[in-house]
């Protein structure tokens, strides 16, 4: 009687493990996240990388991603950076093309 038990447990957490496995697969396929634009790692790295919030977004990458996305059309918000980081950012914006095809204008 006692193996019996033993079998119907492990039989049990079997099919458990078994029914999560395919929810979790399942949930990777259809609940994937949508791609980010590449853009926003880049110009997150040309940034000083202090994320001190002083262009008014939560950090380097915030401002990125709100450069990219138009929200911000001023690289000049980032206060601790350079003038020539501005620039490349700018340039860096209007002559790489995003997934949709579109380039960005802001101003350095």
């Amino acid at each position: 009687m006692n193996w019996i038990n033993i079998l119907i447990g492990t039989g049990t957490l079997a099919v458990i493990a078994l029914v999560l496995g395919v929810v979790l697969a399942l949930a990777s396929k259809y609940l994937k996240a949508k791609n980010e634009d590449n853009r926003i790692a880049e110009v997150t790295s040309m940034l000083p990388g202090y994320n001190c919030g002083s262009c008014g977004y939560a950090g380097c990458n915030a401002f990125a991603n709100a450069l990219v996305n138009k929200e911000a059309n001023t690289v000049s918000l980032c206060k601790p950076s350079k003038q020539d980081a501005r620039d490349k950012i700018s340039s860096y914006l209007a002559s790489t093309p995003g997934p949709d095809g579109e380039t960005i204008t802001v101003k350095s």
